[in-house]
């Protein structure tokens, strides 16, 4: 009977601490999957920012061409 219930504590103890340590490992995988996924997120919405405004000011938008005639003023008025 003894050893019934020294077995029975000790596969309750593994049970425990097995799960305990999935929980940390899965704790653990989870938060740089989360890390990665900001990440990628950050970056891809720095592309896509970076491309939209490198579209707006390429050469015969309205845009360049104020930037230009800007330019031009400014170099007229200090000459």
């Amino acid at each position: 009977m003894g050893k019934g219930i020294a077995y029975l504590v000790a596969m309750i103890a593994g049970v425990i601490v097995v799960g305990w340590v999935a929980v940390n490992v899965l704790h653990f995988l989870l938060g740089w999957i989360g890390y990665l996924i900001v990440g990628a997120l950050v970056v891809g919405g720095g592309v896509w920012v970076y491309g939209k405004v490198k579209k707006e000011i390429a050469p015969g938008t309205r845009t360049q061409r104020r930037i230009e005639a800007a330019a031009k003023t400014y170099r007229m008025r200090n000459r």
